[in-house]
């Protein structure tokens, strides 16, 4: 299974501190991230499949619901500091799954407010 292999670790902190919430597979999609006390506070992250680096993407958004302006990160990644992409402390919602999402599926996703259909869905 794609999203088996899948590890996202957000942190409330830049450089990695602060407050933890970790993901261990892929295919999850949080609607709001006030379900785990952590809307609008990440600040930096670290994503990977651990099988195929490059098949994995995590779209960020500033709304509940996959709404609101987004940032997208495909590939294995470290991000110390989402204030180099204008998004700290803005996330509330996100979508991440074991593969790479086409900018045509995200932009849907931002405008219908409706996940991919192979991912769990969280909401608060």
């Amino acid at each position: 299974m794609a999203n088996r292999n899948i590890r996202l670790a957000l942190w409330s902190g830049i450089n990695f501190t602060g407050r933890r919430l970790v993901f261990r597979r892929g295919g999850i999609a949080v609607r709001d991230l006030g379900a785990f006390r952590f809307n609008n506070i990440l600040s930096s992250f670290r994503l990977r499949n651990v099988l195929l680096g490059t098949q994995v993407t995590l779209v960020l958004f500033s709304q509940v619901n996959f709404r609101g302006s987004f940032r997208v990160f495909r590939g294995s990644q470290s991000v110390a500091n989402l204030g180099r992409f204008n998004f700290n402390d803005v996330t509330s919602s996100f979508i991440l799954v074991g593969r790479i999402l086409t900018d045509a599926e995200i932009l849907r996703i931002q405008s219908t407010g409706i996940q991919p259909s192979d991912v769990l869905v969280v909401s608060q």
